[in-house]
């Protein structure tokens, strides 16, 4: 059997002696301070609200994980069922996660587990602008390019000497 893509709820697990169930009650986004907080021994705090006027963080697939990056180049394991997240490194607020639907997701995860190497398994987001990749962007031609050319192909006409 295939091992499943990484979500922030089959990643960020309570430690031993804690119950499996021991955090069953936190949402899938918050579940990395849980984690953080244990590992580190210290308290981090959860974003107070939404950060307005930021760019949002776009979900991807990193060697079979869903993540979400940081401004910081901090990333952490994500949810695609819980579409916000907030850096632990330094204290980024929420941040709309941009994720795909859930057929999509379905179609991604199915179309991964074909990979039978776990950490060669990697997804962007199409519309992420960090997506190695995205096709590059084509600049239209405006009409001084247009006639610039046809410049040349008149001047070229009238001269016969070439």
């Amino acid at each position: 059997m295939p091992i499943a893509v990484v979500r922030a709820e089959t990643y960020y697990l309570p430690p031993y002696p804690l119950p499996k169930n021991a955090w069953a009650d936190v949402p899938p986004a918050e579940l990395v301070y849980k984690w953080v907080e244990f590992r580190t021994g210290r308290r981090v705090p959860l974003p107070s609200d939404v950060l307005g006027d930021v760019p949002p963080v776009y979900a991807r697939i990193n060697q079979n994980r869903w993540v979400g990056d940081c401004v910081c180049a901090s990333a952490a394991a994500i949810s695609p069922d819980d579409p916000r997240w907030g850096c632990t490194e330094c204290d980024y607020g929420w941040v709309p996660i941009i994720v795909p639907t859930e057929e999509e997701i379905a179609a991604i995860e199915a179309a991964l587990l074909t990979i039978p190497q776990p950490h060669l398994r990697n997804w962007w987001h199409p519309d992420d602008p960090n997506n190695p990749d995205r096709p590059p962007e084509i600049e239209p031609e405006t009409d001084e390019d247009q006639d610039g050319e046809d410049d040349q192909a008149d001047e070229d006409d009238e001269d016969p000497e070439r």
